[in-house]
């Protein structure tokens, strides 16, 4: 296949776009100073000209607590933009998988949030990329992931190995719970995904859940560090408090891809242990 993958200077993308190439596809690979997806003439001039089998959009304003001030930009980057996205991959014949985020949710449910749970964000962020999820429109494939960690840019394993070379103790909430994904993992499934060309929306996130304080202690053990150096804290702990709203529980049940008897990603466990072996190395 020909895939066009968008925001693909990202952690994300740019795994994406190894993942495809890797497997022999032919990978158009476009970040924001190739196409701002917030601009519908290039979204158009682009998709038409490169007249990809498939789109995979990975662009999007993940500043969550910028969200927050900058809430016309979010709506356009993380919502109008994927109108745009949509629109083209429609006229030019193209698949559209899009990806999306556990901040769909408010967090407030006792267990794993699964696909036919009711969304209900509780920041911009959340709600402009729910309002996203809604432009890819019923024939897309829609990719919610979330706590994302991988070799390119900086994520929680990043920061965790830089704090760790220093000197000192380091906090991390203990109240918020997630599915560490590895993001390498996560390109596997859309891969996949996109070859069915399978419409609708699916979890894909590592099995295992874990606090931020639990997932720090976890990387401090990976790297062969003293996880005690890491201590619990509240989210109301956090100075300067953050702007935007986190979900307290946005666990991601995988239970579309189960149903659909596809392969999920394995726990986070071994893939982390991969990961800091390779940023160490």
């Amino acid at each position: 296949m020909r895939v066009l993958v968008t925001g693909a200077t990202g952690q994300l993308g740019r795994d994406t776009a190894e993942r495809f190439a890797a497997s022999g596809h032919e990978v158009v690979a476009a970040g924001r100073r190739e196409l701002d997806v917030a601009h519908r003439d290039q979204v158009l001039g682009i998709v038409g000209s490169v007249s990809p089998d498939v789109v995979v959009n990975c662009a999007a304003f993940t500043a969550v607590d910028a969200c927050e001030a900058e809430v016309d930009r979010a709506y356009q980057v993380n919502a109008l933009a994927v109108r745009h996205v949509a629109e083209a991959a429609r006229r030019f014949g193209a698949h559209l998988c899009h990806v999306s985020t556990d901040y769909v949710f408010a967090g407030d449910k006792g267990g794993p949030y699964h696909e036919w749970d009711q969304p209900d964000p509780q920041s911009v962020y959340g709600a402009t990329k729910l309002a996203g999820e809604q432009e890819a429109g019923e024939e897309a494939t829609v990719v919610r992931t979330s706590w994302l960690c991988g070799r390119h840019g900086s994520n929680m394993v990043t920061t965790v190995l830089r704090l760790a070379s220093e000197d000192g103790s380091m906090r991390f909430v203990d109240d918020q719970r997630g599915s560490p994904s590895f993001t390498a993992d996560v390109a596997a499934v859309i891969e996949r995904l996109c070859t069915d060309r399978r419409p609708g929306l699916y979890h894909v996130t590592n099995q295992g859940e874990a606090s931020w304080y639990e997932f720090a202690r976890d990387i401090m053990a990976a790297a062969g560090h003293d996880p005690d150096r890491v201590a619990p804290i509240t989210t109301a702990d956090l100075q300067p408090p953050r702007a935007a709203a986190r979900p307290a529980n946005s666990v991601l049940e995988n239970r579309a891809l189960a149903l659909a008897g596809l392969d999920r990603p394995p726990d986070y466990r071994a893939p982390l242990s991969r990961l800091v072996a390779d940023l160490l190395g």
